[in-house]
């Protein structure tokens, strides 16, 4: 539920741009024109002043979408999000005045731009102030929590962990340090647990020392980390390389202060935060508008479906009690979006001490890797059987969609014993959402080799897009009709 809260506000956000946007011209034009006469005054220059105003504001919201506007992560500081608006406010001008040459339209009135064009930008920047407000009263409840490990113990990372825990409205929480490998005395005490950096002087507050540099790893692997911030002495700058490659291959963002460095590094992008210089590096699918639309549908979907299919669901759940028993539903702990984890509700297939027997048939498992999977699996019920060949066992999952735990298509959601196991690159799969169906169902469902699932599950982050979860879902459909669920 909690995503759902920042889901809507960024769709909310494009919705209120575009609104606004279409607003703000007719307002201009009556300024201009009168309150009477602005359609007339349009007609006159060959123009239909409701559909220039619709098209203004699909071209307004366009240019935010071209400068990084909707990528809410990303963007720290106000001051560059103000220039942002001011270089799009520019580039908008420059292609309205472009195509009123191109298309020949000399009358069309430059008074009416010089207004429209400089209450735009006022008009966008109130607006990004109150969502920044509203960001920081989301964030002060707990709402949208993300959490960050700063890589370094010195005054400067000090320093910056201090300005972020002091910008409640990031969402970011420090979870802790991690002491450059040239402090040998820090990375004895960390295991201890005895030292730890005080938040700002005189706060009885601490911060911990997790480990040193070289446990990076381990604590991406054991802790929900969502950021990196490398805050490294010049004299170890040679450690950025290797800390940013393990974070591309595991889907992390990475922040390096660049104030004492001057470092740069390809792909990244610069921004200010309170005068400070950030490199950003964003890996994965950060297509904010897209992926609003791919939750959007997440929830529209799943919501209908759980209502259209209420009397399947009744009637499967009454099979199971009649057939089998309680419980009903099975809920087990998968792993989600960088470590997190979630009950993924199904209809019970199984006996009931299923989880129990398991280690019974370990020697029968089909895959090679981490993941498990028994075609005959004994402890399979006929009704079971039956249910997974249909798929019917899916379909309670359509509740941890709506609740944003996972997405109709993404990666298979692993349980926490394979993630354990996982190689270094297995683990950037978890770096998107769960799904229900995935590349790997529909083009891999039999493949005995976890390599193989993972690498499509890779190739569909790297290629993500909505006509491709359109194109797997439509490719769902004729695999569960021929049975193949399973």
């Amino acid at each position: 539920m909690v995503r759902q809260h920042i889901t809507a506000l960024r769709l909310g956000l494009m919705s209120a741009d575009g609104l606004s946007a279409i607003a703000l011209f007719i307002l201009v034009s009556i300024v201009r024109f009168g309150a009477s006469e602005w359609q007339a005054a349009w007609a006159a220059v060959g123009m239909d002043g409701r559909l220039l105003a619709f098209l203004y504001g699909c071209g307004w919201v366009t240019v935010l979408w071209l400068f990084g506007l909707y990528r809410l992560r990303v963007r720290w500081s106000a001051r560059t999000e103000v220039t942002d608006v001011a270089r799009s406010v520019l580039l908008l001008a420059v292609a309205t005045f472009v195509l009123l040459f191109w298309f020949k339209f000399p009358n069309v009135s430059r008074q009416f731009l010089l207004l429209l064009f400089p209450a735009q930008l006022v008009l966008t920047v109130a607006s990004r102030f109150f969502l920044r407000w509203a960001f920081a009263t989301v964030r002060a409840r707990g709402l949208n929590a993300r959490f960050i490990l700063i890589v370094g113990t010195g005054r400067s990372a000090q320093a910056f962990a201090d300005r972020i825990e002091a910008r409640r409205e990031l969402g970011l929480h420090v979870i802790g340090h991690l002491a450059e490998p040239a402090d040998r005395d820090a990375g004895e005490a960390v295991t201890s647990g005895r030292r730890r950096i005080p938040v700002d002087p005189g706060s009885p507050s601490l911060r911990p020392i997790l480990g040193s540099v070289d446990d990076i790893q381990e604590i991406l692997h054991s802790r929900i980390v969502d950021e990196v911030a490398i805050c490294l002495a010049p004299s170890q700058l040679s450690l950025v390389e290797p800390i940013t490659r393990l974070c591309e291959d595991e889907g992390r963002i990475v922040r390096i202060p660049t104030h004492e460095t001057g470092l740069t590094l390809p792909g990244a992008r610069i921004e200010d935060f309170d005068g400070l210089p950030i490199l950003s590096l964003v890996y994965g699918p950060d297509r904010a508008v897209a992926l609003v639309l791919k939750r959007t549908l997440d929830i529209a979907i799943s919501l209908v479906g759980l209502i259209v299919l209420s009397p399947l669901l009744t009637i499967v759940a009454a099979w199971i009690r009649l057939r089998d028993g309680s419980p009903i539903l099975f809920r087990q702990t998968r792993i989600g979006t960088h470590g997190r984890s979630f009950k993924v509700v199904k209809f019970r297939t199984m006996i009931p001490d299923a989880e129990d027997r398991l280690t019974e048939l370990e020697a029968l498992n089909e895959i090679q890797g981490q993941a498990f999977k028994v075609t005959d699996d004994p402890r399979v019920t006929r009704t079971g059987g039956l249910l997974r060949a249909l798929s019917l066992d899916e379909l309670p999952q359509l509740w941890n969609v709506l609740r944003g735990e996972m997405s109709l298509v993404g990666p298979r959601p692993p349980l926490p014993r394979e993630v354990a196991d996982y190689d270094v690159w297995h683990r950037r799969r978890l770096s998107m959402k769960p799904g229900i169906t995935g590349l790997w169902q529909v083009a891999a469902r039999r493949e005995p080799e976890f390599d193989r699932w993972v690498r499509l599950d890779l190739e569909y982050i790297d290629r993500w897009s909505l006509w491709l979860d359109l194109k797997i879902i439509a490719r769902t459909i004729p695999a569960v009709i021929a049975q193949q669920g399973r």
